[in-house]
């Protein structure tokens, strides 16, 4: 790393952007574009955020690769080519290096930056960034764009430490691939990640077991090349592929279906299902029925179409059983989508362990033991997922306002005013963080990322220095949020209340209202010069 230890006030940049994930890469192109000085730190060594983490046998998209991308260039549009529906990690990490060298960004990013604390200062209104090596960073504007998925989870197992193989998490995958070829793997967790794992190591491993503690309801992926075709219609449909996806409630091309499950006959509806098991990723969700998540006799017609699909898959039936859901209904957790996974049930080197019937009660040296005895393993997979939402900005070691800590100030929960912004934190935004919407997280961070920009340069034009959100606006947002749940399928139980992290406040830790809603408010915002906020020069802001 070039930067010295200490900064003098000639090195403070306007924004320091933080994570060079798809969010953080768009808001130092915002910046620079805007004609701010602009500086971003990443604590790994390369771009691309999830992607660059996430590194593991066949971690993908689940988001069509064309809707995942950047829309604010026509000609990265027309120059960039994705080979898949869903890209696969690899494509993914080349595209965001692409990008990065394509708009000459890199020589504004510092990199091995991991973020220990950022400072705000009262008497200059601006902020101070120290990483875990010493070197310090003074900026105007923080804007922490460290993403929802950035902090692994791993369960406090007893014993964890003492296993003598190897151990890796999904969301921090080595560089250098795993060799499973002979080895006996335990997988812990069956989620996004675990799904997609599961089948890519089958034939390679001498033994696979996976340990399950919560069932989800997996379809099918359906992934394939991009046709010429396809490329070609992609390419001469730009402008309204980014209009469609820039107003879209899902952030998806995707159309829901426009009539209600009882609308059809029995008959009808088995088609569609069939239809929808047959079709792309989220899919079966954002084109289903309009009230597949409400309508009680739809959602348990579907979630039986699709035990009846695992049921014809896994030839044994106790699996079977243990690989469908109980207790919630589709949509109630985030759903998983995969190519293979029931099938690989049916090798006979993949078991399924229930966590629930047949619990883990510690690791050893050799492997795990759960009720049932121990069972030796050379290598262990963690795809518990992650601290969803707050985990990474409460890491930051964030403080503003007399001192005040982040995470002392979200202790309950977080508050926040558009998924943006808290209230005692000037200056200083999160795009892509909690409260943000539903759907797909480069479209609606997207959104915010842009409406950052706009105060920015609202208050560079206005001779402000100090942007702060105040509490009720603050309140009135975090209200709307919490008291909108019953807009969404989602179940305390799932990650996306933070339910998957032991002593953390299950609160909503997305936006409910949906994307619309967000879009709404924020044009209102703008239109209306920022009425939530309090502008001032660093002098005033001294006194408050």
């Amino acid at each position: 790393m070039s930067e010295t230890t200490k900064t003098s006030p000639a090195d403070q940049v306007d924004v320091l952007v933080i994570g060079a994930g798809v969010t953080g890469i768009y808001q130092l192109h915002r910046a620079l574009e805007s004609g701010f000085s602009a500086k971003l730190l990443e604590a790994g060594s390369g771009v691309g955020g999830t992607w660059y983490w996430n590194r593991y046998p066949e971690a993908r998209f689940d988001s069509e690769s064309y809707t995942y991308g950047y829309l604010f260039s026509e000609k990265l549009w027309e120059e960039w080519e994705w080979s898949e529906h869903f890209a696969g990690q690899p494509e993914i990490e080349r595209y965001f290096n692409h990008v990065v060298d394509r708009f000459d960004l890199r020589r504004h990013m510092v990199f091995g930056a991991k973020v220990t604390s950022a400072v705000f200062d009262q008497q200059s209104g601006a902020w101070t960034v120290r990483t875990d090596d010493g070197s310090e960073h003074r900026a105007r504007h923080v804007v922490a764009a460290t993403g929802i998925l950035s902090v692994p989870f791993i369960p406090d197992i007893p014993g964890r430490d003492d296993f003598r193989g190897e151990q890796y998490h999904t969301g921090l995958w080595p560089k250098t691939p795993v060799d499973f070829a002979g080895k006996r793997v335990a997988q812990i967790g069956t989620g996004s990640s675990g799904a997609q794992i599961v089948p890519a190591i089958a034939d390679e491993v001498a033994g696979l077991t996976v340990y399950q503690k919560v069932a989800d309801w997996l379809t099918p992926l359906n992934n394939r090349p991009i046709t010429p075709e396809e490329q070609a219609d992609l390419r001469a449909n730009y402008e309204s592929i980014r209009d469609t996806l820039n107003t879209s409630v899902s952030g998806f091309l995707h159309q829901i279906t426009m009539r209600s499950g009882l609308e059809d006959t029995p008959e009808q509806r088995q088609a569609f299902y069939e239809e929808k098991w047959n079709g792309p990723g989220f899919t079966k969700l954002s084109e289903h029925y309009y009230d597949m998540t409400t309508n009680a006799t739809v959602n348990e017609e579907w979630c039986e179409f699709i035990a009846g699909k695992i049921r014809s898959i896994v030839e044994d039936p106790a699996t079977a059983e243990k690989l469908i859901p109980k207790g919630h209904g589709y949509g109630g957790r985030r759903p998983p989508f995969g190519t293979g996974y029931y099938e690989a049930y049916n090798k006979p080197t993949v078991s399924l362990v229930d966590i629930n019937e047949t619990p883990i009660t510690r690791i050893t040296g050799e492997g795990i033991e759960t009720s049932e005895g121990l069972q030796e393993f050379d290598i262990i997979i963690w795809a518990t997922g992650y601290d969803f939402g707050t985990g990474a900005l409460n890491r930051l070691g964030v403080h503003g306002r007399q001192g005040l800590p982040l995470a002392e100030h979200w202790a309950e929960g977080p508050s926040t005013y558009l998924g943006v912004v808290t209230a005692g934190f000037p200056n200083f935004f999160f795009p892509g963080g909690p409260h943000g919407a539903l759907g797909n997280n480069p479209r609606y961070s997207g959104d915010q990322v842009d409406y950052v920009m706009d105060l920015l340069v609202h208050a560079r034009d206005h001779g402000h220095d100090v942007i702060e959100v105040t509490d009720s606006a603050e309140q009135e947002w975090t209200d709307l949020v919490n008291d909108s749940e019953g807009q969404s399928s989602f179940l305390k139980s799932s990650y996306f209340y933070g339910a998957n992290i032991p002593g953390k406040p299950i609160k909503q830790l997305l936006n409910p209202t949906g994307r619309w809603k967000l879009q709404e408010l924020i044009s209102e915002s703008v239109e209306n010069d920022f009425p939530a906020f309090a502008f001032s020069k660093a002098e005033q802001a001294a006194k408050a």
